[in-house]
């Protein structure tokens, strides 16, 4: 587009332990009024922003991710990336030299409003120092926290999120009314009753915990949490192991905190014997990952999640059920020995084949380039159309030269959308060649001697979920068109 004027895009990062940083208005409002005076216009939507995000990595900040991959499309949407300091592009010198090598292949240049440089020899020279400056910084800053943190923990303070039934109260842990709740979950447990029963009668009585309903692993971990017994979750290296519902930590290991415990010492082992045989019953269950039939295919009617296999004993043969209701979010169980529910999603794919009664899951178009293209050109007209206000809001078009490519860029989107329509229509199945299709994947599946990693493919050829309703005994198939 004409118009004498550059497109530059704006990256805004704000970290959650700088507290003398500009705010993100300020930032930008600073960048604009830089990139203005330097020729530049910078569009909304070429405003990408990161809040409460350390800049150590790209890998947790996603709208740096989404500028880079924008930046990288064939055709060039913006010349330049204005950043309030280089600290705010990035704190990973390695990462930063990186990104930047790539912009730059593409033309695309990184410009801190703040720490300007210019063309001479020792422009890039700086600029390395001023990132090695920041990476250190960030080094040093991890180093002064973890200290911090273990300070904190020798003196019986918190050093984390509070745990469920305390509330902190001038540095100290304070029981709150949900002390209740966690004493009758541990006295429960002690006394026999499942994790799964737990769950059930605490989501029965309405019960929540952080707002949510109770669920397994939230009860497993409350169980797992030395808290309870007057200690602080702390050690040396600043990881907490013990973050898992399956950790048991050494206690003797961890400091005394200054908080009343909610439950007692002997409570606690007599919670954690328990836990240990179950561990073990746990790993024996979970034993073998090979791929049978339907695995990964059937779905709960309840809830829509995924039946896995479990095995809930040496005696008993391996089964399907839905994954929700093992975690006890799902009400409904769907139990049924893998061996039936072959047989009998092979007897129901039979009766699909003689009726021809092939309900297909919809289709998401692919990013095949016909598909693609009629999108991309569409958004390309827009984004002309965009930028053709800015630039006349910003004095840079005057008010004929803006009229006339908003027409021209209304015309286009018009028959673009147009051909679009007409290009979605897609040809009707053709039933007898589906059937033949069909067919030969249940050969395959009711053959002997075929694995059954070969048989889920063969099924995952066809087939997009099966929906078993365990009440019906019914198996509902939705096949990919």
């Amino acid at each position: 587009m004409g118009g004498g004027f550059k497109v530059g895009a704006a990256y805004i990062r704000v970290s959650t332990v700088e507290q003398t940083e500009l705010s993100p208005a300020s930032q930008l409002k600073t960048i604009r009024d830089y990139a203005k005076n330097h020729g530049y216009i910078i569009p909304d939507e070429y405003i990408f922003q990161d809040d409460g995000i350390s800049g150590k990595s790209a890998d947790k900040r996603p709208a740096f991710r989404l500028m880079i991959a924008t930046a990288k499309e064939a055709e060039k949407p913006f010349d330049a990336i204005f950043v309030w300091k280089f600290s705010r592009f990035a704190r990973n010198q390695e990462e930063a030299i990186m990104y930047k090598n790539l912009l730059r292949k593409k033309g695309v240049e990184v410009v801190s409003i703040s720490e300007p440089s210019n063309d001479s020899p020792f422009s890039s020279l700086i600029e390395r120092i001023i990132e090695w400056m920041d990476e250190y910084y960030l080094i040093n800053l991890a180093g002064e926290v973890r200290r911090g943190m273990k300070e904190k923990a020798s003196r019986g303070e918190p050093t984390g999120r509070c745990a469920f039934g305390y509330r902190v109260e001038n540095k100290c842990l304070v029981p709150t009314d949900d002390a209740a709740i966690v004493r009758m979950i541990f006295e429960q447990y002690a006394a026999g009753k499942g994790v799964f029963s737990i769950v059930t009668g605490l989501n029965d009585s309405g019960l929540k915990i952080r707002g949510k309903p109770f669920a397994k692993n939230s009860v497993q971990y409350l169980l797992n949490n030395p808290t309870y017994i007057g200690k602080i979750r702390w050690e040396e290296d600043g990881h907490l192991k013990y973050n898992r519902a399956s950790y048991i930590p050494a206690l003797d290991e961890l400091p005394d905190g200054k908080h009343q415990p909610i439950i007692s010492r002997e409570l606690w082992d007599a919670v954690q014997e328990r836990l240990k045989n179950s561990r073990q019953e746990i790993r024996y269950a979970r034993a073998g990952h090979d791929v049978y039939m339907l695995k990964g295919l059937c779905r709960c009617s309840a809830c829509g999640n995924t039946l896995v296999k479990v095995t809930q004993g040496p005696s008993r043969a391996p089964a399907l059920q839905c994954c929700g209701y093992g975690r006890g979010a799902c009400r409904v169980s769907h139990y049924i020995p893998i061996h039936n529910a072959d047989a009998a999603v092979i007897a129901a794919l039979e009766m699909v084949i003689a009726s021809s009664a092939y309900k297909f899951t919809p289709k998401t178009p692919p990013k095949s380039v016909q598909a693609q293209d009629w999108d991309k050109l569409i958004a390309a007209e827009k984004t002309r159309l965009s930028r053709a206000k800015e630039a006349y809001l910003g004095s840079v078009l005057s008010l004929e030269e803006y009229a006339e490519i908003k027409a021209a860029a209304g015309d286009s989107i018009t028959k673009l959308e147009a051909a679009r329509y007409k290009d979605s229509s897609t040809a009707a199945v053709d039933v007898a060649a589906y059937s033949a299709r069909v067919l030969q994947v249940l050969d395959v599946v009711r053959a002997d001697g075929v694995s059954g990693e070969a048989k889920n493919q063969a099924l995952r050829s066809i087939i997009d979920k099966i929906v078993f309703n365990k009440a019906g005994g019914t198996f509902d198939f939705f096949f990919l068109p």
